[in-house]
């Protein structure tokens, strides 16, 4: 499900698309634009949510800012973008990020606090996530005694994969994998400390990391709602699975609709459109702060 207004706008321009961004080569730096697509079960929904592009972008600008860590981010400002002559910035307004290029490290970092999605399921079997054995008796949505890193593979499609962090080492070396460890924890307990005092816990989430230069930077999304699991504090009660500021609320939608996640998938109703957005929306702004807008 492309956007036909990016295509026509920016169509002249070097490009590839992912399952929710569309990636555009502007001279030596990339533009990322968010768009409301919106993918869960290794497919994208024929149903896209209006102005989630928009949220992501928002929420991963306030997030570059308030961590304090270095990253990719040049600037929001579709004007600013270097755009060719004649494109129409409207359509883009709040949605573009403009980056620099990296040499992306090909792994997800991925940094749990909670016992929940694919940790929850092999915990019940193994009493471990990733090779990092657990204590024994944990309930589904516990908080873990700290907060544990455990890298998955970068997939171009379907499922990234968890792999041990040995494996990792083995893949991008030992420096390499113990300094993204420790830069993803600690941006994890920062994010998830401000998050906290905003009432919403910050069950999991995924970072990237690429190389610029000699440095390694934080590019891509960071603690969106995508890349995710947010859960209301205030609604926090470890045994079950909790609601959600994220899209688990789309996926929990489908887990009922009969659909069997091997067929195109179906459209998803106007209440749960409306309700997702809401659901983004108020975890921008609880956590940023501020009223949700672009202009």
């Amino acid at each position: 499900m492309r956007d036909p207004v990016m295509e026509t706008q920016l169509g002249k321009l070097p490009a590839r698309h992912g399952k929710v961004r569309d990636i555009y080569e502007v001279d030596d730096k990339l533009l990322l634009v968010a768009t409301d697509r919106i993918s869960a079960f290794d497919w994208i929904l024929p149903t896209g949510i209006p102005d989630k592009g928009r949220v992501l972008t928002q929420a991963s600008a306030f997030w570059f800012s308030e961590l304090a860590e270095p990253h990719h981010l040049l600037t929001t400002d579709v004007r600013a973008c270097d755009l060719p002559i004649g494109v129409d910035s409207e359509p883009l307004e709040g949605r573009c990020m403009l980056v620099k290029k990296t040499d992306v490290v090909p792994i997800e970092c991925v940094v749990r606090g909670y016992l929940a999605g694919s940790g929850w399921k092999e915990y019940r079997e193994s009493q471990s996530v990733c090779g990092i054995e657990l204590p024994a008796g944990l309930a589904e949505s516990d908080a873990l005694p700290e907060p544990i890193f455990t890298p998955a593979t970068k997939a171009e499609s379907g499922h990234d994969i968890n792999i041990s962090f040995d494996e990792m080492c083995q893949r991008v070396g030992r420096d390499v994998a113990e300094e993204l460890r420790r830069r993803s924890l600690a941006v994890y307990q920062r994010g998830a400390e401000h998050a906290r005092e905003a009432g919403i816990l910050i069950a999991d989430t995924k970072f990237e990391w690429g190389r610029s230069g000699d440095d390694l930077i934080l590019i891509d999304e960071v603690l969106t709602p995508d890349s995710s699991r947010f859960w209301p504090a205030d609604a926090y009660r470890p045994g079950g699975p909790q609601p959600s500021f994220d899209k688990q609320f789309v996926r929990d939608w489908l887990e009922q609709s009969g659909w069997d996640k091997n067929s195109t998938p179906p459209e998803l109703p106007e209440d749960i459109v409306t309700k997702t957005r809401d659901k983004y929306i108020d975890a921008y702004e609880r956590l940023s702060g501020l009223a949700f807008g672009w202009k």
